[in-house]
């Protein structure tokens, strides 16, 4: 793949970013991701296009308003170049392709869920349920994925979640499994596919229990710890969706 291309792909990447970090300040408001446009939220002065360029802006303001100098949390680059590496490795992967938009819609949604997840333990509606036919949509454009697999995977996604969340309710009297896991899982079944389901969950499982137990460790907590799953599903499909394979026939190839 050519170099002048992956710079492209992370120019757009960031460029999405930026945008993407004030869909996570203010859809759990719910507030317009339209207008007004950015502006500080301390001084609420506007912010001119020179000092909106990804990434490097924020350098540039040495992390400080413009106006205020109110301090500006390093996260706003740290999505925005995310964001971009992310594009990169897409194309990377994939090349030239429709499937290669289609997963750069992907990634960009879960980097969104992935941290209004972690700021507020939710996954809004908004992004997942609407995220559910987008993937089915976009299954007719990525040749190794048929809508049929894609219908499958929501309905398996949604479903094992749904299942596992019931019976620990039934078993427990608590609620372990937030609705908005279970939409998620669906919609990433709706993008992957519906053999991608259970290596999801096998990967967000391991990367949350090796994060998790530590974390419960250090605070001194007890299992009810409130630990947000969504970044870790957001996580697994990610791994699944550049590794994957890969990864799978490594497995198999110690029964071979």
């Amino acid at each position: 793949m050519p170099y002048p291309f992956l710079i492209f792909a992370f120019i757009l990447g960031a460029v999405i970013g930026s945008f993407l970090n004030v869909c996570i300040y203010r859809v759990p408001a719910g507030e317009s991701v339209i207008s007004p446009p950015s502006r500080c939220p301390k001084c609420d002065a506007g912010i001119r296009w020179y000092q909106n360029i990804p990434v490097l802006s924020w350098f540039f303001l040495r992390g400080r308003c413009a106006s205020c100098k109110a301090p500006i949390s390093g996260r706003y680059p740290a999505v925005e170049a995310l964001t971009g590496g992310l594009f990169v490795l897409v194309l990377w992967t994939f090349e030239f392709q429709a499937a290669t938009l289609v997963y750069w819609i992907f990634v960009s949604a879960l980097v969104v869920i992935t941290f209004i997840d972690l700021d507020h333990q939710i996954i809004p509606d908004v992004i997942s349920l609407p995220g559910i036919p987008v993937g089915f949509v976009c299954s007719f454009f990525v040749p190794w994925l048929s809508w049929t697999d894609s219908l499958l995977g929501i309905l398996i996604g949604g479903g094992s979640l749904y299942l596992v969340a019931f019976l620990y309710e039934l078993l427990t009297k608590k609620e372990g499994m937030g609705g908005g896991d279970i939409k998620l899982l669906a919609m990433i079944g709706a993008f992957l596919g519906w053999k991608a389901v259970f290596p999801v969950i096998f990967f967000s499982s391991l990367l949350g229990t090796l994060v998790g137990v530590p974390v419960m460790l250090a605070q001194k907590a007890d299992s009810r710890l409130a630990i947000p799953f969504g970044p870790f599903l957001a996580l697994g499909s990610l791994i699944y969706l550049f590794w994957g394979y890969a990864i799978i026939s490594w497995y198999l190839s110690f029964f071979s």
